[in-house]
């Protein structure tokens, strides 16, 4: 098993790229959110996380900018259907927070977005992720989700989160439907919802988005 790979960058072209060890080189699967973590050709000591993956035809080999993006890699090939190349086209629309996210928030609108998935598989790839996600702490840290719903736990309630997981949903499509890009949304709005986390805020829509767009910098008008 070849965990990790570190070495010179030497080729990038597409959803692979080259990086050369000892003087061997590799050629990975990448997504699209690894290349846009990764420095410029030719840089030495570059580190990538990887996962080998035999087929009747070949032995692919696919890297990881982060430890986090390979567990997620690895918990989609586990759904009935999808391969590695369906995996990437989702690593590459999004990054494993913005994934938690859309998996704890049952986004199928969003899971649909992506290249090769459809509305059916998209249905199944939500129910099945969620029951994947739903133990495992470190997913729900990456959605921002984990510390609310351990405080609420403690409390014995949830319906607090069961209206802030509304209110987000709410609160993205909205920013969608304003122009913002999918990847804009999701970093405005969990920003939004770290510096509101710890106080145990009830977040409204309206309030969602008025935050998230000051964090945007847009000047559209919400709420009354």
């Amino acid at each position: 098993m070849i965990a990790s790979l570190c070495g010179t960058l030497r080729e990038m072209s597409g959803a692979s790229l080259v990086l050369e060890v000892a003087g061997v080189g590799y050629e990975l699967g990448v997504s699209q959110t690894t290349i846009n973590a990764l420095p410029k050709i030719g840089t030495p000591s570059v580190l990538l996380y990887c996962r080998l993956r035999p087929t009747e035809q070949a032995i692919n080999l696919y890297g990881f900018a982060t430890k986090e993006e390979r567990a997620v890699f690895d918990k989609l090939v586990t759904v009935s259907g999808v391969g590695p190349k369906v995996a990437l086209a989702i690593l590459s629309s999004f990054t494993p927070a913005e994934l938690a996210q859309i998996v704890a928030f049952q986004d199928e609108k969003r899971m649909q977005s992506v290249s090769g998935v459809g509305k059916k598989m998209a249905g199944r790839l939500l129910l099945e992720l969620k029951g994947l996600f739903a133990t495992d702490e470190e997913f729900q840290k990456l959605a921002g989700l984990a510390g609310k719903a351990a405080t609420n736990s403690a409390r014995g309630g949830n319906a607090n989160d069961a209206s802030l997981t509304t209110a987000l949903v709410e609160a993205t499509e909205a920013l969608l439907g304003l122009g913002y890009a999918p990847k804009e949304a999701d970093v405005a709005l969990q920003t939004v919802l770290k510096e509101h986390i710890d106080n145990n805020d009830a977040l409204t829509v309206e309030q969602l988005l008025k935050e998230a767009l000051t964090i945007l910098g847009g000047g559209h008008h919400v709420g009354s």
